[in-house]
């Protein structure tokens, strides 16, 4: 039996003593102002076992982590029509990337990139009336836990900032592949990627891409095929240009976010979150990057 809370606390460790933590993100003005000395790790096991340590109940902006919830949302609610709209192959480029828009007429290379996630959050307003609150309650629903929520001001940041994320969109827009207005559009876009939530909140709500689509409460939010999808495009797409480093590294599907979470998930195994806001060049978490790999290691727990 692996003593994952000997692990967990062992590469907690050795990471808090690294001097080389990676930068902030400063384009988001909200997100530069984290303390890049913030470290955490949680782990859950398909008991709902939990174990974590140093700051893994501190809530932080999940940023792109959330267009996993997204896809997963739009895949409950549409199926397979989905991928009409959206491609699942990587993309090769860094997640805010315009130049492949206009070589594929409109069609985002796979829906977690910025590109992608703009057209999956417009297949979900299209659904509902008040569609971030249904967006929030569906996060809420997926980790048991009601108190999630936006992050007001970091969605304004973004909102007043994200300027090629407008121009994703009004590209995406001049190909038809957009419904709805980009201003409503984008609006959900900044909201979903300001939630806050903690990595204990994250290994909860990514228990279901590990368990089959059911989630700790039971119920069932994706098919066995539509987990499996979600889980190849995490694999695939889930770091940007730095996809298959992650998968030689640590070789488990995941997201990451420039907040500085990663959740990964191993099926039948665990959920595991870290959170460290210093990012690497290509926008991931420099020490989440290091922190799974260890985990991997140690446990020699990997789909390879």
């Amino acid at each position: 039996m692996i003593d994952y809370q000997r692990i967990l606390n062992s590469i907690s460790q050795d990471a808090l003593n690294l001097a080389d933590r990676g930068k902030v993100a400063s384009y988001i003005p909200q997100l530069a102002q984290i303390d890049s000395k913030k470290y955490g790790i949680a782990l859950m096991d398909q008991d709902g076992a939990l174990y974590l340590a140093a700051d893994a109940e501190e809530r932080f902006s999940i940023q792109s982590i959330s267009k996993v919830f997204a896809l997963t949302k739009a895949f409950q609610l549409l199926g397979d029509k989905i991928w009409s709209r959206v491609g699942v192959e990587p993309s090769g480029d860094p997640f805010n990337h315009l130049s492949l828009l206009e070589l594929e007429n409109g069609i985002p290379r796979n829906p977690l990139i910025n590109a992608g996630a703009i057209v999956v959050c417009d297949m979900i307003i299209s659904q509902f009336d008040n569609p971030k609150e249904e967006f929030i309650n569906f996060v809420r629903e997926l980790s048991n836990d009601h108190s999630i929520d936006y992050n007001k001001k970091v969605a304004r940041s973004e909102l007043q900032t994200g300027f090629k994320n407008f121009s994703a969109a009004y590209l995406i827009k001049s190909y038809g592949n957009l419904q709805n207005d980009v201003e409503t559009v984008l609006d959900l876009y900044c909201h979903m990627c300001a939630i806050e939530m903690s990595c204990v909140q994250l290994v909860k709500a990514f228990y279901p891409f590990m368990n089959q689509g059911q989630c700790l409460k039971g119920t069932q939010h994706l098919n066995a095929k539509q987990v499996k999808r979600v889980n190849a495009i995490m694999l695939t797409c889930g770091f940007y240009d730095e996809a298959g480093e992650f998968a030689f590294e640590v070789g488990l599907p995941g997201k990451s976010g420039v907040g500085g979470g990663i959740v990964a998930v191993l099926p039948n195994k665990f959920s595991v979150a870290t959170w460290s806001p210093g990012l690497n060049a290509k926008g991931n978490s420099k020490l989440g990057m290091l922190t799974l790999e260890r985990l991997t290691t140690e446990t020699r727990l990997s789909i390879f």
